[in-house]
């Protein structure tokens, strides 16, 4: 019988050790992408990744910032974490733009268990802040 996390189901793929039906890709993202919370520019980049990723379901693209292109003083660590068996470890962050507070908006993986293409990039929650994408 064939180990189960020496099987490839897509090439180019991150798969989870233990469920190699449980994968990811992560890809470059087209152009230049902004995050807004109440007008506030929380991150633009030209250098985001989304990621697409599969498990029980297919889940809704998620587009991860450089730290660099972020900007951290809007970003409050909050006590939660949580852990994907396929990505690993986050902390969550409130985004404070002006006197506005969004709870639980932005995460990051601090520790992964496979690869490390995610690694201290952050992502924002898509209902709570605007995501838009620019002409560079």
């Amino acid at each position: 019988m064939t180990d189960p996390s020496t099987v490839t189901l897509v090439k180019g793929a991150i798969h989870n050790p233990s469920e190699p039906r449980h994968f990811m890709r992560v890809v470059p993202a087209p152009g230049r992408q902004i995050v807004t919370v109440a007008g506030h520019v929380i991150a633009d980049s030209e250098r985001a990744v989304v990621v697409k990723e599969v498990r029980l379901d297919i889940y809704d693209p998620v587009i991860y910032f450089p730290r660099a292109d972020v900007d951290v003083d809007s970003l409050a660590r909050i006590d939660k974490t949580t852990h994907c068996p396929l990505k690993g470890d986050t902390e969550y962050f409130d985004i404070i733009a002006g006197d506005q507070r969004v709870p639980e908006a932005a995460w990051s993986y601090i520790e992964m268990v496979a690869g490390d293409e995610l690694f201290e990039l952050v992502a924002f929650d898509s209902t709570k802040v605007t995501h838009t994408t620019g002409d560079s």
